[in-house]
C-alpha cells in the first residue's frame, strides 16, 4: 500500500479576496429508474422530494477549488470522471482540486455497480432492452453536476467565514454489537437480549462552516456529520434527512440559503437504537440535526486568515482475490441476490465478488484530498463507506483545530472497515472490496497531508 501522487495547489496570498460561490441543480432521474440501496429490484414509483447537486466553489489568488454534494447512494467512477473532467475543461479548476460527493442516499438512482449490471443484463436479455434506463445517468448526471460547478464558479464573491463543532448524541448509533453467542453482528435488532455491547464509538461531532456575503449576510453552511441516509425506505426518491435540514435552514435564513451536507465516516454507524422500540423518522432526524446545527452557527468562530491550498494523494491498494470457482459461483448465486433463496450474507458476498469483477484489477487507488480554507480550518474528503473510527483518527491526527471528514468522495469502492473490524467479521467486512489494512493507509496519508497543508500555511 503505497501514495502515488501528491499534488499542492500554487500557494495564494493571504492579501487575496476569499472568493465562493454556489449553485444548485437538480438530478432527480426519470420515473420508474431503479432505485439503489438494497439487494433487490427495487423500481421508481414517484418523487418524494427532488435529488439535487450542490456545488460550493472557493477560489483565492491562483488558487481554485469545487466540492459538490449529491443526493446519490454514491458516486460511480465512471461519473466522478466524467465530471470533473468536464468541470476542469469548462472552469480551468484543476482536477485534482474537485471533490464529488454522495450523501449515500438509498433513496436515489441504482445507475451503477454490480447490482445495476445484473439487473441491466437481465432486462435487455428478456426484453430486448431495458425499460427501466431511458436515460444514461452516469453522463446525463455529469453534466448536470458540472452545469452547477460553473454556474457556482461564475457567481464567486468575496465571503467571510466562520467555523466550529457542535455535538449531536442522541441520533447516531454504532450498528454493531457483540453477541452473547460470541462474535460481532450487525443489526441485531431492536431489544435483542443477546447484545452484550455495542463493538465501536459513533461520532457526535456536527463540522460547521458557514458562509457569509462581504456584509455579513448568510449565505450558505456546509454541516457534516457521521450517519447512514437510509431513514426513508420506500419507493420515491427522496434526499433523506438532509432534505429535512436544508428546509429548517432555509426557513430560518431565508429561500436562497444553500445548507450543504457531507457524510461524515458513518461506514457502521446508523438511526437505530437497540435498547428502544421504533426508530425516529427523516423529518425528525433532520429536525433535531438543523436545531443543533443552527446552535453551533451561533457560537461559530471567524476565520481571521483564510489561506486556500488543497493536496491530494492516490494510495495503491489491494483488493480481495477470489478463484475462479468462487467467481462463477458468485456469478450463478447473483441469480437468487434479490431473492430470499440464499442466505443474505451469501448474497452479500456474491455482489462483492462480482463488484470486485468490474474494477479489472487486483489493486485500487483510493483518492484522498485535503482543503486548507485557513490555518484552523480544514477538509479531507475520502472514498467509499468509511468506518468511523478512522475519521476520528484522521481528526485526532490533524494539525487543525477544525477538521472536517467527509466520506463517499469521487468513487465507491464499498465499506472500508478497520483492521480490527476485519478480525471481528460480520455485513461490512464480507461486502468490503479492499483488504485489511487498507482504511488504516487512507488515515495515515490523510494526516500527511494536513500536516503538509499545515506547514505551508
Amino acid at each position: 500500500m503505497t501514495a502515488l501522487v501528491c499534488l499542492a495547489s500554487c500557494p495564494c496570498s493571504a492579501t487575496d479576496d476569499f472568493l465562493s460561490g454556489t449553485a444548485v441543480v437538480d438530478i432527480t432521474p426519470p420515473g420508474g429508474y431503479r432505485m439503489s440501496g438494497y439487494f433487490m429490484e427495487r423500481l421508481n414509483t414517484g418523487v418524494r422530494d427532488p435529488l439535487k447537486a450542490k456545488a460550493l466553489v472557493f477560489s483565492q489568488g491562483k488558487v481554485r477549488a469545487a466540492l459538490v454534494f449529491c443526493d446519490l447512494i454514491g458516486i460511480g467512477p465512471g461519473l466522478s470522471r466524467a465530471a470533473r473532467t468536464k468541470i476542469t475543461a469548462k472552469t480551468g479548476i484543476p482536477l485534482e482540486n474537485i471533490a464529488i460527493a454522495a450523501t449515500h442516499s438509498h433513496t436515489g438512482p441504482l445507475y451503477f455497480g454490480a447490482l445495476r449490471e445484473h439487473f441491466h443484463k437481465g432486462a435487455v436479455a428478456s426484453k430486448g432492452k431495458d425499460p427501466h434506463e431511458d436515460l444514461d445517468y452516469s453522463v446525463w448526471a455529469a453534466g448536470k453536476i458540472a452545469e452547477a460547478v460553473i454556474e457556482a464558479a461564475r457567481t464567486a464573491a468575496p465571503v467571510r467565514i466562520r467555523h466550529g463543532v457542535a455535538s449531536e448524541g442522541r441520533l447516531s448509533f454504532n450498528r454493531r454489537f457483540h453477541m452473547k453467542e460470541g462474535g460481532v453482528r450487525f443489526n441485531p435488532g431492536q431489544l435483542n437480549p443477546a447484545i452484550v455491547r455495542t463493538a465501536g464509538p459513533i461520532d457526535p461531532a456536527v463540522g460547521i462552516i458557514e458562509f457569509l456575503s462581504a456584509g455579513g449576510t448568510p449565505r450558505a453552511s456546509l454541516a457534516v456529520f457521521a450517519l447512514h441516509l437510509d431513514t426513508v425506505g420506500g419507493t420515491e426518491y427522496s434526499a433523506d434527512y438532509p432534505r429535512y435540514l436544508s428546509d429548517e435552514l432555509r426557513g430560518a435564513f431565508g429561500k436562497e440559503y444553500t445548507s450543504f451536507f457531507g457524510a461524515g465516516t458513518c461506514g457502521d454507524i446508523n438511526h437505530i437504537d437497540v435498547t428502544v422500540k421504533g426508530r425516529r423518522s427523516a423529518g425528525e432526524i433532520g429536525k433535531l440535526l438543523a436545531g443543533t446545527v443552527r446552535g453551533g452557527i451561533e457560537k461559530l468562530a471567524a476565520v481571521k486568515r483564510p489561506s486556500l491550498a488543497v493536496r491530494r494523494a492516490e494510495v495503491e491498494v489491494p483488493l480481495q482475490r477470489y478463484s475462479k470457482e468462487e467467481i462463477e459461483k458468485a456469478r450463478r448465486d447473483m441469480e437468487l441476490v434479490g431473492s430470499n433463496k440464499l442466505p443474505f450474507l451469501h448474497r452479500v458476498k456474491a455482489y462483492k465478488i462480482m463488484a470486485l469483477q468490474l474494477r479489472k484489477s487486483e489493486t485500487i487507488s483510493l483518492e484522498v484530498q485535503a482543503f486548507r480554507l485557513s490555518p484552523e480550518l480544514a477538509i479531507v474528503t475520502l472514498p467509499g463507506e468509511v468506518f468511523v473510527e478512522l475519521g476520528l483518527a484522521i481528526k485526532k491526527g490533524s494539525p487543525f483545530s477544525n477538521t472536517l471528514v467527509v466520506e463517499l468522495v469521487n468513487d465507491a469502492p464499498g465499506y472500508i472497515p478497520t483492521r480490527k473490524a476485519f478480525t471481528e467479521g460480520s455485513y461490512e467486512t464480507v461486502n468490503s472490496r479492499v483488504r485489511t489494512g487498507g482504511g488504516e493507509t487512507m488515515v495515515e496519508t490523510a494526516i500527511g497531508l494536513l500536516k503538509a497543508l499545515k506547514k505551508d500555511g
